[in-house]
């Protein structure tokens, strides 16, 4: 097992984004895993609520593929106002913020 000593507590190399930035990675990453994270939020809400894909997608006024699509982790081509329905629906709200 290796143990980290008090000589070496201290961060070694560049991070994790430094390497996806160098890549030209980073903003495509970071879409990536926000629609992941959504895609996982919507299927637990729905899960809590006990409603079904076709009732969600009737409460939505939408089509049973668009909610696929929406529920995909890999679609990061959702609309805004798609994902806020989809929460509104489920008693959610949706929160986007800028960060610096």
């Amino acid at each position: 097992m290796y143990s980290v000593g008090a000589q070496n507590k201290g961060r070694i190399g560049s991070s994790f984004e430094d390497y996806l930035a160098e890549q030209g990675i980073l903003e495509e990453t970071r879409a990536v895993a926000v629609k992941r994270v959504l895609a996982w939020q919507l299927h637990q809400a729905m899960e809590r609520r006990q409603m079904s894909k076709s009732s969600m997608a009737r409460a939505m006024s939408t089509s049973r593929s668009q909610l696929d699509r929406i529920l995909d982790p890999d679609n990061d081509h959702i609309r805004l106002d798609t994902l806020n329905a989809a929460a509104k629906v489920l008693g959610l709200s949706l929160r986007i913020e800028l960060v610096g």
